[in-house]
């Protein structure tokens, strides 16, 4: 049977694009072998691997307000406004076993090792830990602690994690959340350092692109603030709906469901 892999890139409240992108893909007759993801793509693909369907997972962002349990961390000598470790409690909710290779799917996190300056990649061990390292964006989360080495956000080595999935996949999809439209101005300075920031993200992404063999990504997304949980259910629907559009576009892909459909009937 052919394996079928996804990369999610990272993107904040952005990630909730890949939910959107998941459920249009199950809804079309996909399974995956192998999931890939940073930062919000990591957390995106726990949910995912573990069992629970996209539009299930939507919907707890929403009512659990995921950010909510997010508190400050203003003790002296903190490297970070605000302390991710008290998801925790929250995502034990979820992930009961609390390991990456009890999951129902191989997945695989990208972090960046702080302490030691390289990219690494988990596919076993602590998953809770190992989300939080993923998503933890330096200077606004506390850094992680795994034996003794701080990790942060994978993206800053890694937005677009494809390369785990290059040897075990045979087909690999793609979901970017962090595409930015043209613009005439910029209006202020924090407007141009975000656009800055995700000019190289996906300059990065552009170039592993070229690894997959569908890609997705929802026009407009990277306009969205990193924390506008108000516009969840919006992102997920664009995804959703973009989705839909790529794969009727894409003969690859029609290729790829006839083959998972000849597979299924000769089992």
């Amino acid at each position: 049977m052919t394996k079928v892999g996804i990369v999610l890139s990272g993107g904040g409240i952005r990630g909730i694009a890949h939910l959107g992108v998941l459920k249009a893909l199950i809804n079309s007759g996909i399974t995956f072998s192998h999931i890939s993801g940073t930062s919000a793509g990591s957390i995106v693909g726990a949910f995912y691997a573990a069992g629970i369907d996209p539009e299930e997972a939507l919907y707890i962002f929403m009512e659990t307000k995921l950010l909510r349990f997010i508190r400050p961390a203003l003790t002296l000598g903190t490297l970070g406004l605000i302390n991710i470790e008290h998801t925790s409690e929250l995502l034990k909710t979820f992930f009961p076993e609390d390991r990456i290779e009890k999951l129902k799917i191989p997945l695989t996190i990208a972090t960046t090792n702080f302490s030691e300056g390289k990219l690494v990649y988990f596919s076993e061990g602590p998953l809770i830990r190992a989300i939080q390292a993923s998503s933890c964006i330096p200077g606004i989360f506390k850094p992680i602690m795994i034996d003794g080495q701080m990790y942060v956000d994978g993206a800053i080595l890694n937005n677009f994690p494809v390369e785990p999935l290059l040897e075990d996949c045979d087909f690999i999809i793609g979901s970017s959340c962090n595409h930015l439209k043209p613009v005439g101005e910029i209006t202020n300075l924090r407007k141009l350092m975000t656009r800055t920031g995700m000019m190289s993200v996906n300059k990065d992404m552009e170039r592993k692109a070229g690894y997959c063999d569908l890609m997705i990504e929802p026009k407009g997304m990277g306009e969205i603030s990193t924390f506008d949980m108000k516009k969840a259910e919006t992102i997920y629907w664009l995804a959703y709906e973009e989705t839909l559009k790529t794969i009727q576009q894409d003969l690859g892909f029609k290729q790829l469901l006839n083959n998972m459909n000849r597979s299924k009937t000769k089992n």
